[in-house]
């Protein structure tokens, strides 16, 4: 499976590279979907060889490959150059855009789906259309941090933005457990022990990824020596991402914090430049390479889909569903925080359509339940949320940019300091 999936992520980032020049992300789903549909145009033809694709695919455990594998590798690199500083200057909007965003988005997507179930006759429950409002509600970091970087965003976009989506990967999967164990119980009382899960799960994984943190901190002071301190930053984050599953808390929350303290304090006051160095340079080649390896995944997914019939209009008709409940519930946040915080005239369109969809939400579509009783409610979500994430990457991902240069002020966060009462 790495072999299959780094050659062809190699060759696709090679053709980028030398001719399209895309951000990888876009150019990984864009070439490895492309791909999957001309294996399946040569099925149509005659020539099926795409029959052995879909053995490979189905051997994949997609969600156990990110949820359990690579996420909390891709989560530290990502949270590893995002300053503290200009993270505590938006605090407030990153925690609500995070908590609220995520929430309401949730219930207003679930509200949105059960009238698209009702109207296609899809037989959804509405447990299943808010599964679906929750495992789509959070935004992808590894998406959208390197597209707003490649197209130049305001500095207080790109904090708000990555912020965001740093920390709703983690409270989105945690409602999403909620949700589904709530749905296992069926009660009043498996709805208050899912509060509770909502609430350990999100603070002990902050709580243990703080300490984790701290103990690599001052073990990486105690020591000069490069290889030694990039091994003590990969065992704290895989280390921490186990420890996290089995003491059931948020391991993409632990992995968090645990950057942000490594990549602040730990890179300000306890390494060398020459371990700086070469500690971004290890980082950034692991962010590439599993980067690479999701998003051709991504592409590759298409060919074990149902889409055709009802289960494609009704993922159709879910984008603009999730498009308009991220509008809403980006709105709300904005709206309330405004009174005391300026944002651009634009701010709440601009961050909307900035909120890219990705690999998190297939892989927690992958993770429902295979029983026979969930083979209709998982085709349905699983085909809904791949179409709404397609989209997300390569129709916003590739407007993002125009979409910023023409609603964003060219320096939005001079803008906000000129404008913020002393």
């Amino acid at each position: 499976m790495v072999a299959v999936l780094l050659t062809l992520a190699a060759a696709f980032a090679y053709l980028n590279h030398r001719f399209l020049r895309l951000p990888p992300t876009i150019a990984m789903t864009g070439m490895s979907l492309a791909l999957a549909l001309a294996l399946a145009g040569l099925g149509a033809l005659g020539l099926d060889v795409s029959s052995e694709v879909r053995e490979f695919l189905d051997q994949v455990d997609f969600s156990k490959f990110l949820l359990e594998g690579i996420l909390g590798l891709l989560l530290f690199a990502g949270a590893l150059h995002v300053d503290l500083n200009d993270l505590a200057e938006h605090k407030w909007s990153v925690g609500a855009f995070a908590t609220i965003g995520v929430v309401g988005s949730t219930a207003i997507v679930g509200t949105l789906t059960c009238g698209i179930s009702s109207a296609l006759g899809l037989g959804l429950a509405p447990v299943h259309c808010f599964l679906f409002g929750a495992l789509i509600s959070p935004t992808d970091p590894i998406s959208v941090l390197a597209i707003l970087r490649k197209i130049g965003a305001p500095k207080s976009l790109e904090v708000r933005v990555a912020g965001e989506s740093l920390f709703n990967d983690g409270i989105g999967v945690v409602v999403f457990l909620t949700i589904l164990s709530a749905a296992g119980k069926g009660t009043h009382d498996g709805l208050a022990e899912a509060a509770i899960l909502l609430g350990q799960e999100a603070f002990g994984g902050i709580a243990l990824g703080l300490l984790a943190g701290w103990a690599a901190y001052r073990l990486i002071k105690s020591i000069d020596n490069y290889q030694a301190e990039i091994l003590l930053t990969l065992a704290l984050v895989t280390g921490s991402y186990a420890l996290a599953g089995a003491i059931h808390v948020s391991g993409p929350l632990a992995t968090v914090a645990a950057g942000l303290l490594i990549g602040n304090k730990g890179r300000r006051l306890a390494m060398s430049q020459s371990t700086r160095n070469r500690l971004d340079s290890f980082w950034a080649l692991i962010d590439e390479i599993f980067n690479a390896m999701l998003f051709v995944l991504i592409g590759l997914e298409a060919l074990v889909l149902s889409l055709r019939g009802q289960l494609l209009l009704a993922g159709l008709l879910a984008i603009p569903a999730v498009l308009f409940a991220r509008l809403v519930a980006i709105g709300i946040p904005v709206k309330l925080l405004s009174t005391f915080r300026p944002f651009a005239p634009k701010a709440v369109r601009t961050i909307a359509w900035a909120g890219l969809r990705g690999g998190i939400s297939v892989a927690l579509a992958l993770s429902l339940p295979a029983s026979a009783e969930w083979t209709g409610p998982r085709e349905a979500i699983l085909n809904m949320t791949y179409l709404v994430v397609v989209f997300s990457i390569l129709v916003q991902g590739m407007t993002i940019g125009r979409f910023v240069q023409t609603s964003e002020p060219p320096d939005l966060k001079t803008q906000e300091q000129r404008q913020r009462p002393s």
